[in-house]
């Protein structure tokens, strides 16, 4: 059943509570990181929290810095993401910042919609909803893609027990709370991401004197891996006036069916090219296949009549994951774009864009850098 890409972000102490157990907030995060997840919240559809959030905070859950409100807006979309929450008891003040702050769109879901007050009904659209699996899929229906889930400690262990969760930020504060009436992170439960099973740690950032931790977990830590291994190709390709670039393309059980890197054969050569070159055509392993690239596939070239997103569709490939936006060095790419449209899956991880940017140093205007919080 399709569904957005999950990111579940808390900020708790080094003991795992949320808060301490006293009439006022505990401030377990600083102004740097107050900014990064502004950030993160001006690249999602939509963030998410549970009525008990809701009752006890009062977030109002918006885009604070006008520069990313004003990007968002030049993208087509709303300055705030859509707000969602779930309820079972229908208790809900309809004059909380949840619903009176900012122009998205919120939505509420309940398994008994008729718990719901009509005074809600008016400020949000209700839906029912019995199970998170059902919320999840009128969430994508909807369009959103990708979904931030704030909160608070039910809702994560609700999320992250059913395995519904692709990323998860917390951050970690420099102190113990180790009140047992406290609210913690998550409460008791059967976790898919066990020893057995572990979540890959993607990225750390210093901020202070907190730190936050970037875990990964299912097929997000698979692609993360992949990607990055199809970034390392890129180190192959030979120097050239052009961009330098590696592809994987894997099955739908992730083994391996090709690698290629630019200019592995031919100066002409691109990587996705260059890996599809070395299948059959009509493979039927094509059908379930990922074709990770470190760079958007190329919309329009002039050195052949067939751009990679032309050989990708032709192929078939249902899943493209890539690092890094072309910038308009040579062309305008319109690549995501025009695999999207076409009804394939498009995932972007630019959390590795910096090793990208890295093996493309040669070309002008390309920034090098660290990666991005």
């Amino acid at each position: 059943m399709p569904r957005p890409y999950v990111l579940l972000s808390a900020a708790i102490s080094l003991d795992g509570y949320l808060d301490d157990a006293s009439e006022n907030r505990l401030v377990l995060s600083n102004a740097e990181d107050f900014d990064r997840v502004d950030q993160v919240r001006s690249t999602v559809d939509a963030i998410l929290v549970g009525a008990n959030t809701i009752r006890t905070d009062n977030p109002r859950l918006l885009v604070r810095d006008e520069k990313r409100r004003q990007a968002r807006i030049d993208r087509g979309l709303p300055p705030d993401p859509v707000k969602v929450t779930l309820t079972g008891s229908g208790n809900l003040d309809e004059d909380s910042a949840f619903f009176t702050t900012g122009d998205s769109e919120k939505l509420v879901y309940a398994p008994d919609t008729t718990r719901i007050p009509e005074r809600i009904h008016a400020v949000a659209s209700v839906v029912e909803a019995s199970g998170l699996e059902t919320v999840l899929a009128d969430l994508a229906g909807r369009g959103i893609r990708r979904l931030m889930v704030e909160g608070g400690g039910r809702i994560h262990t609700r999320f992250l027990t059913a395995g519904q969760v692709d990323e998860l930020h917390l951050v970690l504060a420099p102190f113990f709370v180790g009140d047992p009436a406290a609210p913690r992170v998550v409460g008791p439960g059967r976790f898919p991401q066990n020893p057995r099973n572990p979540m890959l740690l993607a990225g750390t950032r210093q901020m202070g004197d907190v730190v936050l931790l970037r875990y990964l977990t299912g097929q997000a830590a698979t692609d993360f891996a992949r990607l990055k291994e199809a970034v390392e190709l890129a180190e192959n390709a030979p120097p050239s006036s052009t961009f330098r670039v590696g592809a994987i393309i894997t099955d739908a059980e992730n083994e391996v069916l090709a690698t290629g890197y630019s200019g592995e054969t031919d100066p002409h050569d691109h990587a996705e090219e260059a890996a599809l070159a070395k299948l059959a055509p009509g493979d039927p392993r094509l059908a379930g296949a990922t074709i990770y690239s470190s760079l958007e596939p190329c919309s329009t070239r002039a050195s052949r009549h067939l751009s990679c997103t032309g050989h990708i569709l032709r192929a078939g490939i249902p899943r493209v994951v890539f690092a890094w936006r072309e910038p308009a060095v040579f062309v305008d790419c319109e690549g995501a774009e025009l695999l999207r449209a076409a009804g394939r899956e498009v995932i972007e991880l630019p959390e590795l864009t910096h090793l990208v940017r890295r093996a493309n140093a040669h070309l002008p205007g390309v920034v090098t850098g660290g990666p991005t919080g």
